[in-house]
């Protein structure tokens, strides 16, 4: 039961990203999504993304890459295939390489939306998803209860409830975009 709420709360997460996406580019029609393979979740994520894609109209590119060096094969994609914006999927393999990813958006022009606050902070524009730091805080909650005696199959799995939102204007304005007002007053952090 607990991996069915996961997955209803992906969805909607996903969604999210997706319009996040088009309220700051709204002429976008192509979205390329960078995806580690081996990465299960990224397999589960996809159908909803697509779901969500087609509610917005938009056309959604599948790119892969299993480690760094395929990096840059999957940037020569999404250009040859014209994308106008890159998903880029949370993975240890994009945080690890976030500024290598940032260097190659920008070298593509290609503008970025990311998960985690720390690949925007290294250069990519737009950043949505659960407040990491809040979510490791609560994360003392279910070690108390084990320590307590409480079987681990036992505890009930709690989603993320902060989000934030960040925003890279100096990335912005190297690609030479402009983020909507009402995009800015509703971020966390912008970046300057």
């Amino acid at each position: 039961m607990p991996q069915r709420i996961a997955t209803i709360e992906w969805e909607a997460f996903t969604a999210k990203q997706l319009q996040i996406i088009k309220e700051a580019l709204p002429k976008s029609s192509r979205i390329a999504i960078l995806m580690n393979p081996t990465n299960a979740m990224h397999a589960r994520t996809l159908p909803q993304e697509q779901a969500a894609a087609d509610m917005l109209r938009v056309k959604l590119q599948r790119l892969e890459a299993r480690d760094a060096t395929e990096l840059g094969t999957a940037f020569e994609t999404a250009t040859r295939e014209r994308a106008d914006v890159l998903h880029v999927y949370g993975d240890p393999l994009t945080l690890v390489q976030r500024v290598r990813i940032a260097e190659l958006a920008m070298r593509h022009r290609l503008p970025t939306m990311h998960f985690p606050r720390e690949e925007v902070e290294a250069g990519g524009l737009l950043g949505f998803g659960p407040n990491l730091p809040h979510m490791w805080r609560n994360a003392g909650k279910y070690v108390d209860k084990i320590i307590r005696g409480t079987k681990p199959g036992d505890i009930s799995v709690e989603q993320p409830t902060k989000y934030e939102l960040v925003v890279n204007l100096k990335t912005g304005k190297a690609l030479g975009l402009t983020i909507p007002q009402s995009l800015l007053l509703r971020a966390d952090q912008i970046i300057e």
